[in-house]
Protein backbone atom coordinates (compact mmCIF):
# COMPACT_ATOMS: atom_id res chain seq x y z
CA UNK A 1 0.00 0.00 0.00
CA UNK A 2 2.74 2.45 0.77
CA UNK A 3 4.62 1.69 -2.47
CA UNK A 4 1.15 2.37 -4.46
CA UNK A 5 0.64 5.74 -2.29
CA UNK A 6 4.07 6.59 -3.27
CA UNK A 7 3.64 5.90 -7.15
CA UNK A 8 0.82 7.75 -7.21
CA UNK A 9 1.98 10.68 -5.69
CA UNK A 10 4.99 10.71 -8.02
CA UNK A 11 1.88 10.37 -10.92
CA UNK A 12 -0.06 12.94 -9.52
CA UNK A 13 3.44 15.23 -9.01
CA UNK A 14 4.13 14.57 -13.29
CA UNK A 15 0.81 15.56 -14.08
CA UNK A 16 0.49 18.83 -12.04
CA UNK A 17 3.85 19.54 -13.59
CA UNK A 18 2.51 18.52 -17.10
CA UNK A 19 -0.88 20.89 -16.79
CA UNK A 20 1.71 23.91 -15.62
CA UNK A 21 3.70 23.04 -18.74
CA UNK A 22 1.30 22.70 -21.04
CA UNK A 23 -0.74 26.12 -19.87
CA UNK A 24 2.02 28.12 -20.00
CA UNK A 25 2.60 26.71 -23.61
CA UNK A 26 -0.73 28.31 -24.69
CA UNK A 27 -0.19 31.75 -22.56
CA UNK A 28 -0.72 34.67 -25.39
CA UNK A 29 0.93 38.09 -25.09
CA UNK A 30 2.08 38.84 -21.89
CA UNK A 31 4.45 35.74 -21.25
CA UNK A 32 4.10 32.73 -19.22
CA UNK A 33 1.41 32.72 -16.88
CA UNK A 34 1.87 31.90 -12.72
CA UNK A 35 0.47 29.40 -11.11
CA UNK A 36 -0.20 29.22 -7.41
CA UNK A 37 0.24 25.89 -6.68
CA UNK A 38 -0.06 24.41 -3.18
CA UNK A 39 2.21 26.23 -0.38
CA UNK A 40 2.77 28.94 -3.11
CA UNK A 41 3.67 31.49 0.25
CA UNK A 42 3.97 31.55 3.61
CA UNK A 43 1.47 32.02 6.03
CA UNK A 44 3.12 35.56 6.82
CA UNK A 45 3.38 36.59 3.02
CA UNK A 46 -0.50 35.34 2.68
CA UNK A 47 -1.33 38.33 5.58
CA UNK A 48 0.53 40.90 3.38
CA UNK A 49 -1.31 40.05 0.45
CA UNK A 50 -4.71 39.82 2.13
CA UNK A 51 -3.92 43.31 3.33
CA UNK A 52 -2.55 44.56 -0.47
CA UNK A 53 -6.24 43.56 -1.73
CA UNK A 54 -8.10 44.92 1.34
CA UNK A 55 -6.72 48.47 0.14
CA UNK A 56 -8.40 47.94 -3.09
CA UNK A 57 -11.67 48.11 -1.51
CA UNK A 58 -13.65 49.64 1.03
CA UNK A 59 -17.10 49.90 0.34
CA UNK A 60 -19.88 47.83 -1.84
CA UNK A 61 -19.20 49.70 -4.89
CA UNK A 62 -15.41 49.08 -4.81
CA UNK A 63 -15.85 45.39 -3.91
CA UNK A 64 -18.59 44.92 -6.50
CA UNK A 65 -16.36 46.00 -8.93
CA UNK A 66 -13.33 44.13 -7.60
CA UNK A 67 -15.76 41.27 -7.49
CA UNK A 68 -16.90 41.01 -11.28
CA UNK A 69 -12.62 41.53 -12.10
CA UNK A 70 -12.53 38.50 -9.82
CA UNK A 71 -15.05 36.31 -11.61
CA UNK A 72 -14.10 37.34 -14.95
CA UNK A 73 -10.47 35.93 -13.76
CA UNK A 74 -11.67 32.76 -12.85
CA UNK A 75 -13.80 32.23 -15.92
CA UNK A 76 -11.21 33.21 -18.49
CA UNK A 77 -8.42 31.18 -16.63
CA UNK A 78 -10.42 27.91 -16.66
CA UNK A 79 -10.93 28.19 -20.43
CA UNK A 80 -14.64 29.04 -20.13
CA UNK A 81 -14.97 32.69 -21.10
CA UNK A 82 -17.43 32.72 -22.64
CA UNK A 83 -19.17 30.31 -21.43
CA UNK A 84 -19.97 26.62 -23.33
CA UNK A 85 -23.19 26.91 -24.73
CA UNK A 86 -25.63 24.31 -22.92
CA UNK A 87 -26.50 21.35 -24.74
CA UNK A 88 -29.18 18.48 -23.98
CA UNK A 89 -28.08 16.91 -20.41
CA UNK A 90 -29.76 13.50 -21.64
CA UNK A 91 -29.95 12.19 -18.16
CA UNK A 92 -29.53 8.81 -17.12
CA UNK A 93 -30.66 6.48 -14.58
CA UNK A 94 -29.46 3.08 -12.71
CA UNK A 95 -31.05 1.40 -10.13
CA UNK A 96 -33.07 3.24 -7.84
CA UNK A 97 -33.24 1.24 -4.12
CA UNK A 98 -35.37 2.94 -1.10
CA UNK A 99 -34.38 2.65 2.20
CA UNK A 100 -35.67 4.52 5.71
CA UNK A 101 -36.65 8.13 4.42
CA UNK A 102 -34.43 8.49 1.35
CA UNK A 103 -33.27 6.81 -1.76
CA UNK A 104 -30.42 6.69 -3.84
CA UNK A 105 -30.23 5.86 -7.51
CA UNK A 106 -27.00 5.77 -9.79
CA UNK A 107 -27.74 8.98 -12.20
CA UNK A 108 -25.30 10.76 -15.32
CA UNK A 109 -25.94 13.05 -17.58
CA UNK A 110 -23.72 14.78 -20.56
CA UNK A 111 -22.21 17.82 -19.69
CA UNK A 112 -21.01 18.23 -22.82
CA UNK A 113 -22.28 15.95 -25.77
CA UNK A 114 -20.60 12.36 -25.18
CA UNK A 115 -18.69 13.69 -22.16
CA UNK A 116 -20.96 11.98 -18.99
CA UNK A 117 -20.86 12.78 -15.47
CA UNK A 118 -21.75 10.21 -12.85
CA UNK A 119 -23.03 10.60 -9.53
CA UNK A 120 -25.93 9.40 -7.32
CA UNK A 121 -29.15 11.13 -7.00
CA UNK A 122 -30.50 10.89 -3.26
CA UNK A 123 -34.16 12.03 -2.38
CA UNK A 124 -36.39 12.25 0.64
CA UNK A 125 -39.20 9.71 0.80
CA UNK A 126 -42.89 10.01 2.74
CA UNK A 127 -42.32 14.15 2.16
CA UNK A 128 -44.13 16.98 -0.02
CA UNK A 129 -42.13 19.00 -2.01
CA UNK A 130 -40.74 20.98 -3.85
CA UNK A 131 -37.39 20.50 -2.56
CA UNK A 132 -34.19 22.15 -2.13
CA UNK A 133 -30.96 20.92 -3.83
CA UNK A 134 -27.43 20.33 -2.28
CA UNK A 135 -24.35 19.05 -4.78
CA UNK A 136 -21.81 17.50 -3.29
CA UNK A 137 -18.76 16.95 -5.07
CA UNK A 138 -15.79 15.16 -3.33
CA UNK A 139 -12.36 15.22 -2.82
CA UNK A 140 -8.57 14.01 -4.01
CA UNK A 141 -9.78 10.80 -1.92
CA UNK A 142 -8.01 7.12 -3.87
CA UNK A 143 -9.04 4.75 -1.09
CA UNK A 144 -10.71 1.43 -1.72
CA UNK A 145 -13.86 2.74 -1.63
CA UNK A 146 -13.61 5.65 -4.13
CA UNK A 147 -14.65 8.83 -4.20
CA UNK A 148 -18.64 9.45 -4.03
CA UNK A 149 -18.83 5.94 -2.46
CA UNK A 150 -16.68 6.91 0.74
CA UNK A 151 -19.01 6.68 4.17
CA UNK A 152 -18.23 10.13 5.06
CA UNK A 153 -19.86 11.28 1.79
CA UNK A 154 -22.81 8.91 1.39
CA UNK A 155 -23.75 9.82 5.56
CA UNK A 156 -23.81 13.28 4.24
CA UNK A 157 -26.17 13.08 1.57
CA UNK A 158 -28.39 10.42 2.91
CA UNK A 159 -29.16 12.62 6.40
CA UNK A 160 -29.55 15.83 4.08
CA UNK A 161 -31.95 13.92 2.01
CA UNK A 162 -33.69 12.38 5.20
CA UNK A 163 -34.29 15.85 6.00
CA UNK A 164 -36.28 16.69 2.98
CA UNK A 165 -32.70 17.78 0.46
CA UNK A 166 -32.61 16.37 -3.34
CA UNK A 167 -28.92 15.26 -3.31
CA UNK A 168 -26.66 14.96 -6.02
CA UNK A 169 -23.35 13.61 -5.15
CA UNK A 170 -20.94 13.24 -8.06
CA UNK A 171 -17.58 11.82 -9.50
CA UNK A 172 -14.80 14.49 -10.54
CA UNK A 173 -12.57 13.44 -13.37
CA UNK A 174 -11.01 10.01 -13.13
CA UNK A 175 -12.65 9.48 -9.46
CA UNK A 176 -15.15 7.26 -9.09
CA UNK A 177 -16.98 5.82 -12.21
CA UNK A 178 -14.81 8.14 -14.63
CA UNK A 179 -12.43 6.66 -12.97
CA UNK A 180 -13.99 3.07 -13.59
CA UNK A 181 -14.64 3.79 -17.20
CA UNK A 182 -11.12 5.32 -18.50
CA UNK A 183 -10.77 8.88 -17.55
CA UNK A 184 -7.59 10.03 -15.91
CA UNK A 185 -7.74 12.87 -13.30
CA UNK A 186 -4.61 14.21 -15.05
CA UNK A 187 -6.59 15.40 -18.09
CA UNK A 188 -4.94 18.11 -18.92
CA UNK A 189 -9.11 20.33 -19.37
CA UNK A 190 -9.57 19.08 -15.79
CA UNK A 191 -10.67 22.26 -14.08
CA UNK A 192 -12.27 23.30 -17.31
CA UNK A 193 -14.74 20.13 -17.15
CA UNK A 194 -15.06 20.13 -13.73
CA UNK A 195 -16.33 23.25 -12.85
CA UNK A 196 -18.40 23.10 -16.11
CA UNK A 197 -19.88 19.77 -14.91
CA UNK A 198 -20.81 21.50 -11.62
CA UNK A 199 -22.35 24.53 -13.48
CA UNK A 200 -24.37 21.58 -15.11
CA UNK A 201 -25.08 19.63 -12.03
CA UNK A 202 -27.31 22.48 -10.90
CA UNK A 203 -29.12 22.39 -14.36
CA UNK A 204 -29.64 18.37 -13.92
CA UNK A 205 -31.03 19.11 -10.36
CA UNK A 206 -33.02 21.89 -11.30
CA UNK A 207 -34.58 19.85 -14.47
CA UNK A 208 -36.45 17.52 -11.76
CA UNK A 209 -40.02 18.43 -11.37
CA UNK A 210 -39.84 17.74 -7.38
CA UNK A 211 -36.95 20.42 -6.70
CA UNK A 212 -37.09 24.57 -5.97
CA UNK A 213 -34.73 26.23 -8.44
CA UNK A 214 -34.47 29.13 -5.80
CA UNK A 215 -32.94 26.85 -2.96
CA UNK A 216 -29.65 25.75 -4.26
CA UNK A 217 -27.02 24.19 -1.63
CA UNK A 218 -23.31 23.01 -2.04
CA UNK A 219 -20.79 21.27 0.34
CA UNK A 220 -17.17 19.26 -0.75
CA UNK A 221 -14.47 18.64 1.36
CA UNK A 222 -10.18 19.34 0.00
CA UNK A 223 -10.76 19.17 -3.67
CA UNK A 224 -14.67 19.00 -3.19
CA UNK A 225 -14.41 21.98 -1.18
CA UNK A 226 -12.38 24.21 -4.22
CA UNK A 227 -15.48 23.14 -6.79
CA UNK A 228 -18.07 24.11 -3.29
CA UNK A 229 -15.86 27.72 -3.71
CA UNK A 230 -15.48 28.18 -7.70
CA UNK A 231 -18.89 26.79 -8.20
CA UNK A 232 -20.63 29.46 -5.92
CA UNK A 233 -18.11 32.19 -7.32
CA UNK A 234 -19.45 31.76 -10.96
CA UNK A 235 -22.58 30.61 -10.50
CA UNK A 236 -25.42 32.92 -8.78
CA UNK A 237 -27.90 30.38 -8.89
CA UNK A 238 -25.89 28.82 -5.79
CA UNK A 239 -27.78 29.83 -2.50
CA UNK A 240 -25.75 28.24 -0.08
CA UNK A 241 -22.39 27.53 0.56
CA UNK A 242 -20.01 25.04 3.03
CA UNK A 243 -16.82 24.90 1.61
CA UNK A 244 -15.17 22.10 4.17
CA UNK A 245 -11.04 22.83 4.86
CA UNK A 246 -9.90 24.58 2.19
CA UNK A 247 -10.57 28.05 1.95
CA UNK A 248 -6.71 29.39 2.66
CA UNK A 249 -4.79 32.45 2.05
CA UNK A 250 -1.10 30.71 1.70
CA UNK A 251 -2.28 27.25 0.39
CA UNK A 252 -3.75 27.57 -3.22
CA UNK A 253 -4.83 23.65 -3.86
CA UNK A 254 -2.30 21.16 -4.92
CA UNK A 255 -3.76 19.49 -7.81
CA UNK A 256 -3.74 20.91 -11.20
CA UNK A 257 -7.62 20.84 -11.20
CA UNK A 258 -7.62 23.49 -8.66
CA UNK A 259 -4.16 25.57 -9.40
CA UNK A 260 -3.02 23.69 -12.80
CA UNK A 261 -4.38 27.17 -14.80
CA UNK A 262 -4.38 30.64 -14.57
CA UNK A 263 -7.29 31.65 -12.00
CA UNK A 264 -5.07 33.10 -9.52
CA UNK A 265 -2.94 35.83 -10.85
CA UNK A 266 -2.39 37.28 -14.01
CA UNK A 267 -0.15 40.93 -15.02
CA UNK A 268 -4.01 42.63 -14.57
CA UNK A 269 -5.16 40.96 -11.35
CA UNK A 270 -3.69 38.92 -8.33
CA UNK A 271 -5.97 37.21 -6.06
CA UNK A 272 -6.38 33.87 -3.71
CA UNK A 273 -8.84 31.17 -2.71
CA UNK A 274 -9.88 33.78 0.01
CA UNK A 275 -11.29 35.89 -2.29
CA UNK A 276 -13.24 33.33 -4.70
CA UNK A 277 -14.46 31.96 -0.92
CA UNK A 278 -16.32 36.20 -0.71
CA UNK A 279 -17.74 35.73 -4.01
CA UNK A 280 -20.39 33.97 -2.35
CA UNK A 281 -21.37 37.35 -0.47
CA UNK A 282 -23.83 37.83 0.84
CA UNK A 283 -25.33 34.40 0.39
CA UNK A 284 -25.25 32.57 3.38
CA UNK A 285 -21.17 30.59 3.50
CA UNK A 286 -19.89 28.31 6.16
CA UNK A 287 -16.31 28.18 6.39
CA UNK A 288 -15.46 24.67 8.24
CA UNK A 289 -11.47 24.70 9.63
CA UNK A 290 -9.14 22.59 10.94
CA UNK A 291 -5.84 22.97 13.08
CA UNK A 292 -4.32 20.25 10.86
CA UNK A 293 -3.80 21.56 7.89
CA UNK A 294 -3.63 24.72 5.47
CA UNK A 295 -6.79 26.44 7.46
CA UNK A 296 -5.38 26.59 10.86
CA UNK A 297 -5.31 30.24 10.58
CA UNK A 298 -9.02 30.75 9.22
CA UNK A 299 -10.66 32.05 12.48
CA UNK A 300 -7.98 35.08 12.57
CA UNK A 301 -6.73 35.07 9.19
CA UNK A 302 -9.47 34.11 5.92
CA UNK A 303 -12.57 34.64 8.39
CA UNK A 304 -12.22 38.08 9.28
CA UNK A 305 -11.20 39.09 5.54
CA UNK A 306 -14.12 37.45 4.47
CA UNK A 307 -16.65 38.83 7.27
CA UNK A 308 -15.53 42.33 6.15
CA UNK A 309 -17.04 42.23 2.63
CA UNK A 310 -19.80 40.50 4.14
CA UNK A 311 -20.21 43.58 5.95
CA UNK A 312 -20.33 45.81 3.04
CA UNK A 313 -23.83 43.97 2.28
CA UNK A 314 -24.72 43.98 5.83
CA UNK A 315 -25.04 40.59 6.31
CA UNK A 316 -22.67 39.54 8.41
CA UNK A 317 -24.91 37.31 9.97
CA UNK A 318 -24.95 35.34 6.86
CA UNK A 319 -21.40 33.91 7.12
CA UNK A 320 -20.04 31.71 9.78
CA UNK A 321 -16.70 29.51 10.68
CA UNK A 322 -16.80 26.14 12.56
CA UNK A 323 -13.36 25.82 13.62
CA UNK A 324 -11.88 22.23 15.42
CA UNK A 325 -8.24 23.37 16.37
CA UNK A 326 -7.26 19.35 17.75
CA UNK A 327 -8.72 17.89 13.82
CA UNK A 328 -7.11 16.98 10.83
CA UNK A 329 -7.93 17.05 7.22
CA UNK A 330 -11.43 15.63 6.02
CA UNK A 331 -15.25 15.49 6.46
CA UNK A 332 -15.60 13.49 9.33
CA UNK A 333 -18.41 13.31 11.47
CA UNK A 334 -17.56 16.49 13.87
CA UNK A 335 -17.50 18.63 10.41
CA UNK A 336 -20.97 17.28 8.84
CA UNK A 337 -22.75 18.44 12.22
CA UNK A 338 -21.23 21.70 12.05
CA UNK A 339 -22.87 22.15 8.36
CA UNK A 340 -26.30 20.51 9.01
CA UNK A 341 -27.89 23.25 11.04
CA UNK A 342 -26.78 25.54 9.19
CA UNK A 343 -28.32 23.89 5.46
CA UNK A 344 -31.48 23.15 7.82
CA UNK A 345 -31.27 26.81 8.51
CA UNK A 346 -30.77 28.33 4.52
CA UNK A 347 -32.31 25.60 3.07
CA UNK A 348 -35.11 25.37 5.10
CA UNK A 349 -34.87 21.77 5.84
CA UNK A 350 -36.65 19.75 8.50
CA UNK A 351 -34.87 18.24 10.83
CA UNK A 352 -37.14 16.01 12.57
CA UNK A 353 -36.80 12.34 12.96
CA UNK A 354 -32.74 13.20 12.23
CA UNK A 355 -31.84 15.69 14.74
CA UNK A 356 -32.08 14.24 18.56
CA UNK A 357 -32.57 17.46 20.83
CA UNK A 358 -31.62 15.68 23.83
CA UNK A 359 -28.11 15.81 22.27
CA UNK A 360 -28.18 18.32 19.75
CA UNK A 361 -26.22 15.91 17.34
CA UNK A 362 -28.22 15.06 14.25
CA UNK A 363 -28.36 11.06 14.06
CA UNK A 364 -26.54 8.97 11.19
CA UNK A 365 -27.63 5.64 12.11
CA UNK A 366 -30.81 5.42 9.77
CA UNK A 367 -28.41 5.52 6.95
CA UNK A 368 -27.43 2.38 4.56
CA UNK A 369 -24.57 2.10 2.67
CA UNK A 370 -24.18 1.00 -0.45
CA UNK A 371 -21.30 -0.66 -2.06
CA UNK A 372 -19.74 0.66 -4.82
CA UNK A 373 -21.52 -2.03 -7.30
CA UNK A 374 -24.29 -0.64 -6.90
CA UNK A 375 -23.47 3.12 -7.34
CA UNK A 376 -22.48 2.76 -10.75
CA UNK A 377 -23.95 4.17 -13.69
CA UNK A 378 -22.81 2.07 -16.40
CA UNK A 379 -21.49 -1.81 -15.39
CA UNK A 380 -19.11 -1.06 -18.61
CA UNK A 381 -17.60 0.81 -21.39
CA UNK A 382 -19.95 -1.65 -23.44
CA UNK A 383 -22.77 0.09 -21.91
CA UNK A 384 -22.37 3.13 -22.66
CA UNK A 385 -23.93 5.34 -25.73
CA UNK A 386 -22.27 5.12 -28.64
CA UNK A 387 -20.95 8.78 -29.33
CA UNK A 388 -19.21 8.38 -25.73
CA UNK A 389 -16.39 10.10 -25.83
CA UNK A 390 -12.79 7.99 -25.49
CA UNK A 391 -11.23 8.40 -22.31
CA UNK A 392 -8.54 11.17 -22.20
CA UNK A 393 -9.95 12.63 -25.47
CA UNK A 394 -10.04 16.15 -25.35
CA UNK A 395 -13.43 17.38 -25.03
CA UNK A 396 -14.63 20.08 -27.53
CA UNK A 397 -16.87 22.57 -25.22
CA UNK A 398 -19.86 24.14 -27.70
CA UNK A 399 -20.07 27.46 -28.33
Amino acid sequence: MKIANTIQSIVGASLLVFACVFWSGIAAGDGKPTLCVGNYQSEADAVRQLARFKKAHSNLAEWKKREAKIRRQILTGSGLDPLPRKTPLNPVYGKKVEFNGYSAEPAGFEAVPGFFVYGTLYRPLGRKGPFPAVLCPHGHYRGPEGARQRPDQQHRCATLARMGAVVFSYDMIGFGDSAFLGWNHGHRQALTLQTWSSIRAIDFVQSLPSVDDGRIGVTGCSGGGTQTFLLTAVDARVTVSVPVVMVSAHFFGGCHCESGMPIHKTPSLETSNVEFAALAAPRPLKLISVGGDWTKNTPKVEYPYIRGIYSYFGKEGNVENSHFAKEQHGYEFSKRQAMYPFMVKHLGLDPSGVLDKSTGKFDESGNKLQKTVQMRVFSSREKMPAHALKPGSRVPLPR
